[in-house]
């Protein structure tokens, strides 16, 4: 038995939720899966969950036959003796006051920039760029980018490609191995420090609208990757093309970015790599133009 409870998260995640799981009450899914499948689809949740939050409880061989999981910022899951726990965070230790910290003034200019965003803009021969990364983990201020890869191409011009392997001091995890190929062996002979690769792509992009599939994910490993080599924000404006899909595509299985190739007609031969993925989320930023879907 697993039970999840959401709160505060986009539908399409809710909805996405129903095809593995029963909602018993608003928020509230109970479902029974596979180890595999339980994983994968909190990876999903993780992935998708926007600014809401998520908790899930499932069987585990412990002296309470279960464990959880949970997203929430004022608790955190400890290991006592093999035994789970939820221990409440000390507010005066992990929450601070909005307008004082460098987190909440982060997070008010991104509300700025996601308003300004908004606002019907039209390109006057700036260029296009897609961007996608691939990291050891999920959470942007714990895993580290080991690959950037972006496509460029101004109006009329050739199209550009960006691509680097970035080095880390901690090994990359089997799984990462397994989905994107990269090993620490790579990393180490071909990889570049942080530093140099941001400002590379900082180069690259130059003021050029950001374009990506699920752009929030890569645009909070972007922001935590200046942050730690001291380099300032990206301040080019952003668009993430998951919500303009789900507004022209309402009815398909899933919001992947390979169920939304295949709907496009677009083949990437290597998933799960920084270039293939950004060099599809152009063809189909492309296509959605073409359509009359997009405007950039």
């Amino acid at each position: 038995m697993i039970v999840i409870t959401l709160t505060k998260v986009p539908k399409s995640l809710r909805g996405d939720l129903t095809k593995w799981y029963q909602e018993i009450q608003t928020g509230v899914y109970v479902g029974n899966v596979s180890a595999r499948i339980r994983d994968m689809l909190w990876d999903r949740i993780m992935k998708n969950i926007g600014h809401g939050e998520a908790t899930m409880v499932y069987n585990a061989n412990n002296e309470f036959g279960y464990q959880f999981r949970t997203t929430r910022k004022d608790r955190e899951v400890i290991d006592f003796d093999g035994i789970p726990l939820m221990m409440h965070l000390n507010e005066a230790n992990g929450a601070v006051k909005h307008g004082f910290s460098d987190a909440a003034k982060f997070h008010k200019a991104k509300v700025m920039t996601r308003k300004v965003s908004r606002r019907p803009h039209r390109s006057s021969g700036s260029a296009m760029v897609t961007v996608d990364l691939e990291t050891t983990g999920l959470d942007p201020t714990k895993d580290e980018i080991i690959s950037i890869g972006a496509v460029k191409q101004e109006s009329g011009a050739k199209v550009e490609q960006f691509y680097k392997l970035v080095k880390i001091k901690q090994s990359v995890p089997p799984k990462i191995t397994e989905l994107t190929k990269i090993t620490s062996e790579m990393l180490n002979s071909d990889g570049v420090g942080l530093a140099s690769s941001m400002q590379d792509l900082r180069d690259f992009v130059g003021d050029s609208v950001i374009i990506g599939y699920n752009l929030r994910f890569d645009e909070a490993f972007l922001t935590n990757g200046a942050r730690k080599v001291d380099q300032p924000d990206f301040a080019n404006r952003m668009l993430d093309l998951m919500p303009v899909v789900k507004k022209a595509n309402k009815f398909l299985d899933n919001y992947r970015l390979q169920t939304v190739m295949d709907e496009y007609d677009i083949k990437n031969e290597e998933p799960h790599n920084s270039l293939a993925d950004a060099q599809a989320t152009f063809e189909l930023a492309t296509k959605l133009m073409e359509k009359g879907i997009l405007e950039i």
